[in-house]
């Protein structure tokens, strides 16, 4: 009897510990997903900022902007736009995570999800995949207008 008791018990921690390793795989994608999101708000608040030195530069009646500062406005534009599409791909990407870790916890009270599971996790990662792609294009922007810049001082 008390073999068969230890043999249950020892069954449940075994469930238990698989569950959880199940549950930090996604788990680590939201590290990431995080470090992504750092990266991508951290570009658009200095997008913000060159927009904000322009905006005041152009009230104080000052025909260029500070030095250092592109004035073309269009390509910050453009760059706004891309992070914030990487900013909100990124983010449903990491509801989609989440989405998943609770249906793996779902799915071990018994209930059948692996459709489920599969579907989030899969929006998952093709939102990331499109918020690396929306960084790229911003990347590309950014680097065409430094470009251009790099030509007018010529």
């Amino acid at each position: 009897m008390l073999s068969s008791t230890l043999a249950v018990a020892e069954t449940a921690v075994e469930g238990s510990a698989h569950l959880i390793q199940l549950a930090l795989t996604p788990v680590f994608l939201l590290t990431a997903i995080a470090g992504f999101l750092n990266v991508f708000t951290g570009r658009l608040a200095r997008v913000a900022d060159r927009v904000n030195a322009i905006v005041k530069s152009r009230h104080e009646g000052q025909p260029l902007p500070p030095q250092g500062l592109s004035a073309n406005v269009t390509s910050l534009r453009r760059r706004t736009l891309a992070l914030q599409g990487a900013v909100l791909l990124c983010s449903a990407s990491g509801i989609f995570t989440c989405a998943a870790t609770f249906t793996i916890f779902v799915g071990a009270l018994g209930a059948e999800f692996g459709s489920v599971l599969l579907f989030e996790f899969g929006l998952s990662l093709l939102c990331l995949l499109g918020a690396i792609a929306f960084f790229l294009a911003e990347m590309y922007i950014a680097t065409r207008a430094m470009f251009d810049e790099i030509a007018k001082d010529r």
